[in-house]
């Protein structure tokens, strides 16, 4: 099973769903680091939408400056440009499976689509 995973090694929760994966036998796992490399933006478009999330709830404000941006009262389409050009203000991590696409926390999640 191919299993992508958006992660963020600064993170713990990244991390821990990171090891999920590296310790799952059959996954032919590929990790994107999102800060070096950003999201295209339909691709953005559509994990978030595949995982569930609203634009608003994928929002990172925790260790950004997302909420003096304010973000959270923009429209998905100005929110959606930030995270394209800053993809620190997208929340993490999201994997995606051929089962489908979750965020991953907590961590345990990921068991949703392995």
């Amino acid at each position: 099973m191919k299993a992508t995973i958006w992660h963020n090694p600064a993170c713990g929760t990244s991390r821990k769903t990171l090891a999920i994966l590296e310790e799952t036998p059959g996954v032919e796992l590929t990790v994107v680091q999102y800060l070096k490399t950003p999201y295209a933006r339909d691709k953005l478009v559509q994990i978030i939408r595949d995982s569930g999330l609203s634009m608003k709830d994928a929002i990172r404000t925790r260790g950004t400056d997302a909420e003096e941006k304010g973000l959270p009262e923009m429209e998905d389409n100005a929110i959606l440009d930030a995270m394209v050009a800053n993809p620190a203000y997208v929340t993490r991590p999201f994997v995606e499976t051929d089962k489908g696409v979750r965020y991953c926390r907590p961590q345990d999640i990921v068991r949703e689509i392995l």
